[in-house]
Formats: structure tokens, sequence, C-alpha cells
């Protein structure tokens, strides 16, 4: 399948306040459980939803031939493309989940995008300390991160004596990499999801009203 024919998963509230371009994680698609639960949470809160699968992505559901990510050129243009498909209707944001939020952190200045969002940023690979970060300073909007506290791609501990200002991290209780937490916190990855959303919401609402 060539990825300029990749069809977007919408999800539609009655009332949408902006619409919010969802880039998928390295090895899961758009209609992962994450990704299905993360778009239902912000539909309740006014938000349209527009999911989509990278074109690798979108070859293995088609195939069931798994293959690595694309490079990031490749991904970033992509994104690129897609975000010339949205209408002027809505304002517009992107991000993504993991390496989907990398990806939308590093497109640069869009006129089209208002901020763009990451939900677990991989700051770095699990156990190793090479950092991705090296655009946070030239970031071409504000960058929102709904981080879980534990996550082995950067917890709270490594990150939070760290700080740019073009971004926010927003920490999520005892959450993971999936935004899922121990047991024995009384949580789980539904109310981690849930506040992710919450926090996505809140970020729109702030980043509009500065625009007026």
């Amino acid at each position: 399948m060539r990825w300029h024919l990749i069809k977007f998963i919408k999800d539609k509230p009655a009332q949408p306040k902006a619409r919010l371009l969802l880039a998928h994680g390295a090895g899961a698609g758009a209609g992962s459980d994450f990704m299905c639960q993360l778009a239902t949470q912000l539909q309740q809160h006014h938000i349209e939803v527009w999911r989509f699968n990278f074109a690798y992505m979108q070859r293995f559901i088609d195939t069931g031939k798994r293959s690595l990510p694309d490079k990031f050129p490749l991904l970033q243009q992509q994104f690129r493309q897609l975000i010339e498909q949205c209408p002027d209707d809505l304002p517009l944001f992107a991000g993504g989940k993991s390496m989907g939020g990398r990806v939308a952190s590093m497109l640069g200045p869009h006129s089209k995008i208002k901020a763009i969002f990451a939900f677990g940023y991989p700051f770095h690979a699990p156990k190793k300390q090479q950092w991705r970060i090296e655009h946070f300073t030239a970031l071409g909007s504000k960058l929102f991160i709904a981080q879980g506290e534990r996550d082995a791609f950067g917890s709270r501990d490594e990150v939070a004596a760290q700080s740019w200002p073009q971004v926010t991290v927003n920490w999520l209780t005892d959450g993971d990499h999936d935004l899922k937490p121990r047991v024995k916190t009384g949580l789980t990855q539904s109310h981690l999801i849930a506040q992710a959303a919450q926090f996505c919401s809140r970020s729109i609402d702030e980043v509009l009203l500065a625009n007026q």
C-alpha cells in the first residue's frame, strides 16, 4: 500500500473544539487498544481525533509481514502530507504515542499546527543513555508530554530535573510506557489514559486561549 493512500480513522464528537492528528507507536498501529482508548477519552473532551497508520504499519496490516519502521525523514514526510489533507475548519494539533509523538515533535514549524502532544515520549531507549532531545531547544511549537512516572523510556527520576522552554511534562502516577500502573496503586491503565486525555484537553484550551 502506498503511503499517500493511507486512510484516517476518525473519532468525531458532536461539538468538537479542535482536531488532533494522532500517530501510533513503533510496534502497534492506530487500531491498538491503547490508541482506541485514548481516542475515546479525547472524544469525550470534544477533541476530534484522526488516527492513521504509517505506511510500514499499514503494509504489515495488509500483508502480515512485519518490518521495522521507516527512517524518520520518511515518517516525517508522511506526517506532513497527512497534515495537508486536514481541512481548516477546526484548530489542528498533532501528536502520537511514543514514536508517533517523537515524529510529530520533529516536524518543525508548520502553519497549520497549534501544538504537539506526545503520549509516552521515548526520551531514550530502555537502559540506554542516548537521549532523543536534541531538537527540544528548537521546536516548531509547544510540546506537551503525558508521561508515566515509571516509563523505561524516560522516568520521572530521570526527566523531572530537566526543563525546556517549549516543553511541558505531565506525570501520570506509577505509569509505565503504556501508561499501565502497578496493581498495588489501585489505579488502572484506563485511569491514566483518561488523565492523559484530560491533560491534553486542558492544554488545548490554554493554547487556543493564548491564540485569541
